[in-house]
């Protein structure tokens, strides 16, 4: 699961089946889920451990058994700690469009009339049923599963239109849209630019705010200094390229904008709690 372009473009599953799945461990290239967004929606579920779940202003602290619905364009990002954990990403207006009788649902969803509860703790509710059927159906694959897989995310969505397990637009504070909008902002210039030079100025004015402000606002929202988060985002970039390709450490420290490699594993202990090569 790349994680590393703050708003993914990638095509999910198929053109006709635009679902995908994903299981992530320790072992996986991108385990840290850095900010981004996406337009499609996702259902995420903690198989073991801990994550904490940053959903744009607010705080999850997940465990086994948790699981949490992320609506189209949700700014959010994750920390695990021995953890496992299992990610759906689909494009419900995609899968369901077609059907006359879905569209009303479907519309109140895409149009931001209504948004989804998030966080469902751990339950044997009929929900949490359907939604461990979806995975299951989407892991096993073979014969039949694309119509259970549909069946299941049917059966989710008229679960939650049902129980009213969703939140009417007045229900969103303006001014945390607002300051979302701006922190995108400075993740898109990170992603764009992360390899050269990115001064805290530069940053501050990418969500048009004076630095001094700004430092306090990105603190807030992801509980790091820009600084900070910029060198957490280079290094999880230089995991990636350590578990994926076959550079060299010096070439990779160079392309995650780090100058001095002798700083580059420094900084990578500090964030890993070991050195570049030992990771790889």
């Amino acid at each position: 699961m790349q994680f590393l372009e703050y708003k993914e473009n990638k095509q999910r599953g198929t053109a006709d089946f635009p679902i995908e799945y994903y299981y992530v461990d320790c072992h996986h290239p991108q385990y840290a889920m850095p900010y981004h967004w996406h337009l499609e929606y996702e259902i995420l579920r903690i198989v073991q451990g801990r994550f904490t779940l940053f959903l744009e202003d607010r705080e999850f602290c997940l465990s086994e058994g948790d699981m949490v619905f992320i609506d189209g364009g949700i700014l959010h990002a994750g920390i695990p700690v021995d953890c496992i954990y299992e990610c759906v990403v689909f494009d419900l207006n995609a899968l369901l469009r077609h059907n006359r009788a879905c569209q009303p649902y479907v519309q109140r969803l895409s149009g931001h009339d209504i948004f989804l509860k998030n966080f469902f703790p751990a339950d044997h509710s009929p929900l949490h049923r359907c939604v461990w059927n979806l995975f299951d159906s989407i892991k096993s694959g073979g014969d039949g599963s694309v119509l259970i897989t549909l069946g299941c995310l049917y059966q989710i969505f008229g679960l939650i239109f049902k129980n009213g397990y969703y939140r009417t637009q007045q229900d969103q504070e303006p001014k945390v849209h607002k300051k979302i909008l701006q922190i995108k902002q400075v993740f898109e210039l990170i992603e764009n630019s992360y390899a050269g030079t990115l001064t805290l100025e530069q940053l501050s004015k990418a969500a048009g705010m004076s630095p001094k402000y700004f430092c306090r606002f990105f603190q807030e929202i992801t509980h790091r200094t820009p600084i900070d988060y910029l060198n957490y985002y280079r290094i999880e970039r230089a995991c990636y390229l350590l578990m994926t390709t076959d550079q060299p450490i010096t070439e990779i420290a160079l392309s995650c904008g780090f100058n001095d490699l002798s700083y580059f594993i420094k900084t990578f202990k500090r964030y890993k709690g070991i050195t570049p090569k030992k990771y790889r």
